[in-house]
């Protein structure tokens, strides 16, 4: 299982499925993340979290807990 975590700045990956239970999954979910949907890494902050993502046109930063719910292939 590879995860939002593991994908290399300036790679594209499509989502899978969100792991996660309840108001955590709801939030990604709410944030334009489900499955089918492509995601490209912008950039990943020195220490590793926050992870700054393109998603539907759009930038957001997501922490690396919530990247590590994300699979994709």
């Amino acid at each position: 299982m590879k995860t939002l975590r593991q994908v290399q700045v300036g790679q594209t990956a499509t989502v899978v499925k969100l792991h996660g239970e309840g108001a955590v999954k709801r939030r990604i979910m709410d944030m334009g993340i489900t499955r089918g949907v492509t995601i490209t890494v912008r950039k990943v902050a020195p220490l590793g979290d926050p992870i700054e993502v393109t998603v539907r046109g759009y930038e957001l930063s997501l922490r690396k807990a919530d990247a590590e719910m994300i699979e994709v292939n």
